[in-house]
């Protein structure tokens, strides 16, 4: 990758925190909550970053796991540097960018998994990846999420700033992808869990809700429920459904 183009998203400042950060993790499996409250692991990535595949190949690994939600979130600022990433949307940026906001960033890059809304990694060195998984179990607690027909129930206390509910619609399938431009170019990327589409289904202050759940344009795709403290924030609750 070429880090003079980008200095706001290359790992440079990155990998010698991280370095010193994984020699003292324990290797231990990453433990999470179970399917009804599954640990939310986030890629951020494009198909022009060279950087990428490494991350996305450890995050893939884990998507067959009951107890976590994998999503890749691909993403467009690397759009102008030789290849458009054929999954990205500007949502899917904004999203990275209210996690910088919320961790006290001035900027994203890219690789960047975040786990829970809570922390985040690089993610190319599995261990690390696991540690992190393991540190930002939620376990059972937070709202219940129950679905009926086209309606959502969340019910609970809410975080004290409220929370956000949103609907996040993926493909489960493994898409290869050929680059034909770019860092990436003349590879060909696998793909899972790519996010397409993500709705925000309302606001939630406690208590108990109902939201309305859309109906998919494409029955192929997957949905799962993020109930998050405000945009950015950490995860309280999820299900896949």
């Amino acid at each position: 990758m070429n880090k003079s183009r980008l200095p706001r998203h290359s790992l440079s400042r990155m990998v010698p925190i991280l370095g010193a950060v994984c020699t003292c993790l324990a290797l231990r499996p990453a433990q999470a909550a179970d399917a009804a409250h599954p640990t939310v692991v986030e890629l951020f990535q494009s198909q022009g970053c060279s950087s990428c595949p490494p991350a996305n190949a450890n995050v893939m690994a884990l998507a067959d796991r009951p107890d976590l939600l994998t999503l890749s979130w691909q993403v467009t600022y690397w759009d102008s540097l030789g290849w458009k990433d054929t999954f990205d949307d500007p949502a899917f940026t904004k999203r990275q960018y209210d996690y910088a906001a919320a961790f006290r960033r001035s900027g994203v890059f890219t690789p960047e998994v975040v786990v829970n809304g809570r922390s985040d990694v690089v993610g190319a060195d599995r261990a690390a990846l696991d540690a992190l998984i393991s540190r930002n179990d939620r376990g059972a607690t937070g709202p219940s999420l129950s679905v009926a027909g086209d309606r959502l129930g969340v019910s609970g206390p809410a975080p004290s700033a409220g929370g956000l509910v949103e609907l996040v619609r993926y493909d489960p399938s493994i898409i290869e992808v050929p680059i034909r431009r770019g860092e990436n170019g003349g590879r060909t990327l696998p793909h899972r869990n790519v996010v397409r589409q993500v709705v925000t289904l309302g606001d939630w202050t406690g208590g108990t809700a109902t939201f309305v759940l859309p109906p998919s344009a494409d029955p192929h795709l997957k949905s799962a429920i993020l109930v998050q403290a405000g945009r950015g924030g950490p995860i309280v609750a999820a299900a896949k459904l």
